[in-house]
């Protein structure tokens, strides 16, 4: 446990903590030292940085990327953060209304999008985010 703990960033000393003592970053690094314990080829991130702020959220995902290459671990990324989907990702699916409507790399996806609905969704998400007038 101090092993899985120390890999993501966490001291030991944080055992005798009560659950409303920790961060949203804290927690979300022991719920990945939880699922590194099993040692899995797999894991499901399920919106993994939408309560984080920025500075937080790049650093969740850092610690993803380097688990991934010291693990040789797959992820399944869900996420409505299209930075942190470009970030990460090696194959994005687009998914409208349970169905998938595009599928690519990131490179292929962000810059050459094909659907519709992905056109419009990184449309607008370049312009929530001040990337576009």
């Amino acid at each position: 446990i101090i092993s899985a703990l120390e890999e993501v960033g966490l001291s030991a000393d944080i055992l005798d903590r009560y659950p409303h003592e920790f961060s949203g970053g804290q927690r979300q690094r022991i719920a990945i030292a939880r699922a590194l314990v099993l040692n899995p080829r797999f894991i499901v991130l399920d919106e993994p940085t939408s309560s984080l702020d920025i500075s937080v959220q790049v650093q969740i995902i850092e610690l993803l990327k380097k688990l991934q290459r010291q693990h040789n671990i797959a992820y399944l990324f869900i996420s409505h953060d299209l930075r942190a989907i470009r970030a990460l990702s090696h194959e994005v699916v687009v998914m409208y209304r349970g169905k998938i409507v595009e599928k690519g790399t990131p490179e292929e996806i962000f810059s050459n999008p094909k659907n519709d609905y992905t056109k419009i969704l990184i449309k607008s998400a370049m312009s929530l985010s001040g990337f576009e007038d």
